[in-house]
């Protein structure tokens, strides 16, 4: 038998955990288990113990945690986990897409001199997304909370913490708090030191690269998930920087994730610093950069529009003249927290099937918008690199056609859907080490998995619809005003 490993993919709505052969990827067994996400008008929190539980339940499921040689955490990013002293939860989270901080990230934006001292600083202008933006609304709403407060951890971080008993983040997770910085690979202390944030860096976990083995799984809490005390636990990443290495991703190669949000970025040898804020400039989970630009309407917004019309999600039609804009949760690139949905362009004539696939547009045509902007501030895609397309949305042929149509490039859909899961996995593979104590590269070990399973789906490559592209530009623009009050 040879060594299996463990990735957990911590997402919004599930926990997922897949056990691979560390030799050659095949995916030995799955096991996954739900989140209960609570909230509304903006608000979207979870317990951070509700994913423990998912956790436990999901390596349950694979029936192989006894034989799990090494394992590795991928979370949803920029969630709030504040803990006591003794490491449980004294609140829900807040969830990276609960955008109730949108105040408070304005106030910030201001208090640190502006949208481009930010870029410069963090390499981001945080939204309501942001971990430093949630902080700042505890602080405010309730001091006496915050008071309380005795560490600050990420949904990664917490469930790592938990494994191993050692309070450690990865970069790539940490570039996404609003409070380390991707250039300096360090904690920005003027930015903890804002009235604001008020954020003792002791609070904070040690920062280290996503496949270090930060200890192994002797906790009690471990030892109730049913893993050996040997179990090496890896440091692990966010679930953008996950993907990234599940796919083995080499620079200069567009990625399109359709899921809950909707997420499109790149992995770069420099740093990003866009001070318009909709490209975000995370590291990656090994030594490199992960510009990033993030939707909060993807699948979810679809399905949504899909199940009002009446129709399924595949039905779609040319969509002429109707533009639909579908920020039914508000939106975080372009940055309208407070906006809602539009449908412009009705006719007599217009069809249920055009509303649908012109809400598909609007959909994409945020993401390829900030890939435009990625590319200009840091030269790094290749235009004759395929667009990659994983996510949930990837398995639809709907999905898959308006990508080629509105991109202009080839797309590629991996064969293997569960990329967060793979590249934790790779993690702790890496983890494991080459010998010598040396860590392995996990986006390498990836890359040789994905060498021996099955080719991916291929769409060629099609001009690009120039003309949609402009309406729908020239629409939001239009409505700029409506979308920024809400």
């Amino acid at each position: 038998m040879g060594t299996l490993v463990a990735g957990v993919d911590c997402s919004t709505q599930a926990t997922k955990v897949l056990v691979l052969d560390a030799e050659d990827g095949r995916v030995l067994a799955r096991g996954q288990a739900p989140h209960e996400v609570r909230g509304s008008d903006g608000a979207r929190e979870s317990d951070p113990e509700g994913w423990w539980e998912a956790l436990r339940a999901a390596l349950a499921q694979t029936g192989r945690a006894r034989e799990i040689e090494a394992i590795a955490v991928a979370g949803q990013q920029h969630g709030l986990v504040a803990l006591d002293r003794d490491g449980r939860p004294l609140r829900p989270a807040p969830l990276w897409n609960d955008v109730t901080s949108a105040p408070d990230a304005t106030a910030l934006i201001a208090d640190l001199g502006g949208p481009d001292a930010w870029a410069r600083r963090i390499g981001s202008v945080p939204t309501a997304s942001f971990t430093v933006t949630k902080w700042a609304r505890l602080r405010r709403i309730d001091p006496r909370a915050a008071e309380a407060v005795a560490a600050v951890r990420l949904p990664h971080d917490f469930l790592t913490e938990r494994l191993s008993g050692r309070a450690v983040t990865d970069r790539g997770d940490a570039s996404g708090s609003g409070w380390w910085s991707p250039a300096d690979g360090a904690y920005a202390d003027d930015v903890l030191a804002l009235e604001r944030v008020g954020l003792d860096r002791a609070l904070l976990p040690e920062v280290l690269p996503g496949s270090a083995a930060v200890g192994m799984a002797r906790t009690a809490g471990a030892a109730g998930l049913g893993l050996r005390a040997e179990t090496v636990v890896a440091a692990g990443t966010g679930d953008n920087m996950a993907a990234a290495v599940g796919l083995g991703l080499e620079g200069g190669t567009p990625v399109v994730s359709l899921g809950t949000s909707g997420t499109a970025f790149a992995v770069t040898t420099r740093p990003s610093a866009d001070a318009s804020g909709i490209v975000a400039g995370f590291a990656d989970g090994g030594e490199r950069f992960l510009p990033l630009v993030c939707t909060l309407n993807a699948t979810l917004a679809i399905d949504r529009v899909a199940a009002w019309l009446g129709l399924d999600r595949e039905a779609v039609e040319p969509a002429g003249e109707v533009v639909v804009l579908p920020y039914l949760d508000g939106e975080r690139t372009p940055v309208y927290p407070h906006a809602a949905g539009t449908i412009t362009g009705l006719r007599h004539a217009t069809t249920p099937g055009q509303i649908l696939q012109a809400a598909y547009d609007g959909a994409l045509e945020s993401l390829l918008a900030g890939l435009d902007v990625l590319d200009a501030s840091t030269g790094g895609l290749e235009r004759d690199a395929p667009l990659v397309l994983v996510g949930g949305g990837a398995r639809g042929a709907a999905w898959r056609e308006t990508a080629a149509r509105l991109s202009g490039r080839r797309v590629v859909v991996p064969e293997e859907s569960e990329l967060v899961a793979v590249g934790a996995a790779a993690l702790a593979a890496a983890a494991l080490g080459g010998g010598g104590g040396r860590r392995r590269d996990a986006a390498a070990i990836a890359r040789g998995w994905a060498a021996g399973g099955r080719s991916p789906v291929e769409l060629e490559e099609r001009p690009r619809d120039e003309g949609r592209l402009a309406r729908m530009r020239s629409i939001r623009a239009r409505l700029d005003e409506l979308n920024a009050e809400g």
